[in-house]
Order: structure tokens, then sequence, then C-alpha cells
């Protein structure tokens, strides 16, 4: 593409611009574009296999019971009665359940409309209307703080000249210089919109091409609870965060006028073996088979990592096209040799780059998930930058397990090629105009400026995946405030039924067991009992190994660490304001380190939250555990390794 038809694609000129930027501006849409006539080219030239994925649009009222039955209210759907779905509806805000009340209703209507009506009764002609059911929502009237006590609301009144005088000021102000703003993780993002931004307009046509320096830097708030990465919670955990940033996120776009569609999936036959156009589920299963305990699949990984050793410092590395008859030969000799002895010290870093890119566009489902690509495609339509990575936060929460490692992966490698900009000429900017439209799976067709618009906001998502992807594998602490009290409240209403018998959170089980071992006592614990310890995933600890230590009862603020892997079984801890997990693993670091032949002083031993009102939570080093155990007085202490 010339560089003549390469400036009609841009936007008008906006005054003020140096010649400098423009020049950067033009030359990435021209990578772009010659980015999208590659992928063009290398499918008509049949290098490439079409992904074979038939996406339909949802039937009116079927998208709204699959969303009901993704987020765990498939009672609502059944109209079973269901002790978790009633746990859920207990922990929404006000907003959230409104959310879920308009699915309801319009999956009852629709219902309604499709069903044969029946004779009608003349009370039915004369009396008042009949109304969807209504569910009674169980709402607080407050939102959890990130420590569980809830918040009375503000009310704030809305000025809309002052608050276009300060929008215009934050926006001046981002164009000149880079700021830093705190984000807000007591409340949900719902709950956060001021009024201004509720009714936001959608964005204008020409659009800004922000670079590294004019995004705003956002800090993840300080939480004396410690800091909560995905992976630091038990699968069923997860499963309830899922479950309500899907709930979230539906509310979130709702305040903002946004439509939130999802598209069925038709599935379709793919490859079972080979590498490439292979889904990444079957790719895995093959690879665990080699590599037990692998989490994404081994040719990614082996792409990135040689892209790491000699592709970091190149200039040009992923915008430099590779010989297109090398990366046709390397990909099949890879097919066949991979696993045994390919020599990958033959293989340039451009064409590295070019099978890993291929890699990606050939996955039969896209890596973002065809499920919630539309959610990722709607953040374009978000005009603050703060409001689109809260909605980014949101839908990487929903990601599946494999998907979100993967990208990660992708995420934290783009990351490296950025910070290395001054060897390398690729800026944020110039990566994400390349891995736009290789993620995005977008397509060659010829250059306008409707679909420049397009190209450059799918470039603005990859923009913000790359530079907030550590706040991006946080969970906030209000998502996590919800989990602990649909736990606590899980409790109550199996309590209710017979307080005999102990809630299973007294009783943290291993993976797929969700039982009290045989043997265990029916006593439940009062505040400052000790944990029940019978089986402690990951720890096997039992009652003849604790011995005469075991006391049922110990005093307040002190605590009984176990750690079964190591010399010390377990230790008693007096908490003080200022004891941090560290403190911990440091006090068991200098009891063990003379007779125990297991090292502490690495990476691998972490302290845990079992129990109580949370399934499992590896402990941030900065967590101040007297703040915890107030919040989580039934939980069980344990020091062990972590598994990744």
């Amino acid at each position: 593409m010339s560089s003549s038809v390469s400036r009609e694609l841009q936007c008008p000129q906006v005054f003020g611009r140096s010649i400098s930027q423009e020049s950067v501006e033009s030359s990435s849409m021209e990578d772009f574009w010659s980015e999208v006539r590659s992928i063009k080219e290398s499918r008509q030239n049949g290098q490439e296999e079409q992904p074979l994925v038939e996406v339909k649009p949802s039937e009116e009222g079927e998208m709204e019971a699959e969303w009901l039955q993704e987020v765990g209210l498939s009672t609502l759907v059944s109209g079973a009665a269901g002790e978790n779905g009633m746990a859920l509806l207990s922990t929404l805000t006000r907003a959230q359940a409104a959310a879920v009340q308009r699915r309801l209703d319009t999956f009852t209507q629709t219902t309604r409309r499709r069903s044969k009506q029946p004779v009608r009764d003349v009370r039915d002609v004369f009396g008042p209307a009949d109304s969807p059911a209504r569910i009674e929502f169980m709402a607080p009237e407050s939102t959890p703080t990130s420590n569980g006590v809830q918040q009375a609301e503000e009310k704030t009144s809305w000025n809309p000249t002052t608050e276009n005088i300060k929008n215009d000021a934050i926006e001046s102000q981002q164009s000149n210089a880079e700021i830093t703003e705190d984000l807000t993780w007591d409340i949900p993002y719902s709950e956060s919109l001021m009024p201004a931004q509720k009714l936001q307009r959608p964005r204008t046509n020409c659009i800004k091409r922000p670079n590294n320096t004019t995004l705003p830097k956002f800090t993840i708030p300080k939480d004396r609870l410690g800091l909560t990465q995905i992976g630091d919670l038990s699968c069923q955990d997860m499963k309830k965060i899922h479950n309500l940033a899907l709930i979230e996120i539906t509310t979130f776009y709702d305040a903002l006028g946004l439509d939130l569609k999802r598209s069925r999936l038709v599935r379709v036959k793919a490859k079972e073996t080979g590498l490439f156009g292979v889904p990444l589920t079957t790719l895995l299963e093959n690879d665990q088979k080699k590599v037990p305990g692998t989490k994404i699949p081994l040719i990614f990984q082996k792409l990135l990592s040689k892209m790491e050793e000699t592709g970091l410092d190149a200039e040009g590395i992923l915008r430099v096209p590779g010989s297109a008859s090398r990366v046709k030969n390397y990909r099949q000799e890879l097919e066949s040799k991979f696993y045994e002895a390919f020599d990958w010290d033959q293989v340039h870093h451009n064409d590295v780059a070019g099978l890993l890119k291929t890699f990606i566009r050939e996955l039969p489902y896209p890596l973002l998930t065809a499920e919630y690509l539309p959610a990722f495609i709607a953040v374009q339509n978000i005009s603050k930058t703060k409001l689109q990575l809260q909605a980014l936060h949101l839908i990487i929460m929903l990601l599946p397990d494999l998907n979100r490692d993967t990208i990660k992966a992708f995420l934290e490698y783009l990351s490296k090629v950025v910070a290395n900009e001054a060897k390398n000429r690729m800026s944020l900017w110039n990566v994400s105009m390349i891995v736009a439209p290789n993620l995005f799976m977008c397509k060659g067709r010829s250059g306008n400026h409707q679909e420049a618009e397009a190209a450059t906001k799918a470039a603005k998502i990859v923009q913000l995946l790359i530079k907030y992807q550590d706040i991006l594998w946080t969970i906030p602490s209000f998502m996590l405030a919800q989990v602990r009290k649909m736990n606590e409240n899980e409790t109550r209403r199996r309590t209710r039924v017979t307080w005999l018998t102990p809630p299973s959170f007294f009783f943290p089980p291993a993976k797929g067991n969700c039982s009290p071992p045989s043997g265990s006592s029916s006593r439940g614990r009062s505040r400052n009992q000790e944990p029940a310890m019978w089986d402690v995933a990951g720890v096997n600890l039992s009652p003849s190994a604790l011995g005469h230590s075991f006391k049922l009862d110990i005093p307040e603020g002190v605590i009984r660490v176990y750690a079964t892997k190591l010399s010390k079984v377990s230790m008693a801890i007096q908490l003080d304001s200022e004891t941090k997990a560290s403190d911990i693993l440091a006090r068991f670091h200098c009891e063990t380190s003379t007779y125990s032949t297991v090292p502490l002083n690495g990476p691998s031993h972490y302290l845990f939250e079992i129990g109580g009102n949370i399934g499992e939570r590896c402990l941030d080093l900065n967590t101040y555990i007297l703040d915890l155990y107030r919040l989580n007085p039934n939980a069980a202490w344990v020091i062990k390794p972590r598994t990744l």
C-alpha cells in the first residue's frame, strides 16, 4: 500500500501534532495493512487453512437462558430451588440484581410468547395484567468493601457543565504527560460509574492514537488483606469469580448503554493431531501425556522462548516478515519432528515470528474465544481509558484457564519486546498494530476510513492488554469479598439443614472431593477454636501426626500454622497488627533451616489460607495476617509448595 493511500486512511490532521508523530502513525498504519495483506495472501495461496468455525447469533430468549445458566442461575430457568443460586443472589448489588432481573424478564416474556396460549379465563380479560415473575434478590443495602464490611452508598449530585470541564481537563493532561491514577477496588466497577459516564456518547470517527507515554498509569490499591492473583484461588472459588465477572461485565455494559451480545459457536470437526490448526484443548491434552502438569501447549511455549532468545533485540521483530517458503517448510517439518529432533538453531527469528503468528491465526477457535470476542470488541466503543481497562479486567476473568494462561504468556512476551524498543524499534503502538489483525482474526479488505478506524481501535485493545497486564491478572477485592459472602451463605444454609454436620469449608477437601474425611468429628467450631485439619489438600495432615500438639481451643489473636512437609510440623504464632505472611515464612525458615531437608528460602513455599469463608488462597507476602484472621477466623493456615 502506497504512502498516499495510507494517508487517506488516517483521520483528518489534528492541530498541534508534530510531523514526527504523524510519521510514526502513518508508518504504523502501513505496517498494519501490510500485515493484513500478508494474511490475505497466505490464505489465498493455500499456505494457511481457514478456521472452520461457524458462529450464529442466538435467537431471542435463548441468549438470556444461556446467560442465566452460565452465571450459575440455571434454577431461575428451570424453576427448581437451588442453594448455590440463592447464595449468589444474596451477594449481588442492586445494579447487578437489576441486570439479572432484566435477563430473567426477557426470558420469561419470550417463553410466554412462544408457548401455546390456553383459553383465557374471564378474570384474565378484566383483571390486572400479568407481570413477569419476580425474583426476590437479597441485594445488600450497600456494597461490600475489601474487608467484607458494608459501606453506605454516597449519593452525589451531577453537574453536566462541571463534569464536562473536568473531563476536558483530564483529556488535556493525558495528551501532554503521563498521569497516575489509583484504581478503586472497594466497590464493583458498575457502582462507581458517574452519571456522566453512564450517559457517554459513542466515540467519534476520528480517534486519538495514543502512544505508550500518553496512556495513564494506573496503580493497584494497597490492601492489608493482600493482593490475589488469578492462580491463587481454588478451582471452586474461581468458578464463582467467573459467575460474578459475567454478571458484573453485563451490569457494567448496561450502565454504559452497550449491548453485550454473545454468538453461538457451532462446533465443527477439527484436527486432532499435529500442531497447527489444532484446538488448544487437544494440544494440551496431547502435551500433558508427555509433560504432565504443563498448562500451555509446548509448541507455543517453544515459539515464544525462541523469539525471546534470538529476537528481542532484532530491529522490526514481528513486523519484518520471514520467508514465506521457509515458514511453510519449517511448519511441515515441525509437524513431524517437533517432539523428536527439530533443529531450532537453523530457524531465523523472523521465520519464528511468522510461525508464531501463523499458529495464532490458524487456531480453529480464537485465542480470545468466540464466545467473548464480541465483549472484547465492544471495548472499542468505550470512551475513557480507565473504563476500557475495567471492562477488559472483567472479560479476562471470563476466559477459560487454558486460553487465559496462553494469552498471558503471549502478552508477557510482547511486553518484553516493547521494553527493548531502543534496540528493536518496536514501540507499544507498533507491536499492537501488528498483533491486532492476528489476534482478532482480521481479514484483508480494501482500505477505507471505517476499516482504518476499526483497525486502530482493535490495536488500542491490544495496547491496553499489553500495558496493563499486571492489573488484568489480579482479582479485585470487591469480587473476592463477594466470593467470601457466597461461601458464608452456602455454609449457613447447609447448617440450617443439620447443625450437627460441619460445613465443608471447615474441612478443606482435596480437589474433586467435597465431603469431610471419614472418622472426622461432627462438631462445629466457635470463633476461637482451632481449625479441623484431617485432610488439607497438599498437606495430608492427620490427628495422629499432630499428637498432643493439637488443641481444640487457642487464645484470641493466636493462630497455629502447619507445615508437615518441613521438620517443624506446626507452630503457634501470636499475631499483632504488623504481622505479615512474609514474617511467618521467615520464622519457619529460622526454625527449619538447620534440621529440615526441604529449604524454605525458595519461591516454592507459600502461606495458604484454607477453609472458613474461602476455599483455598495463596497469600501475598504483604498480607497482614491479623486483619485476615479477623475476617476469616475459621481458616486453617498452612505452609506448602504452590501447585503451578
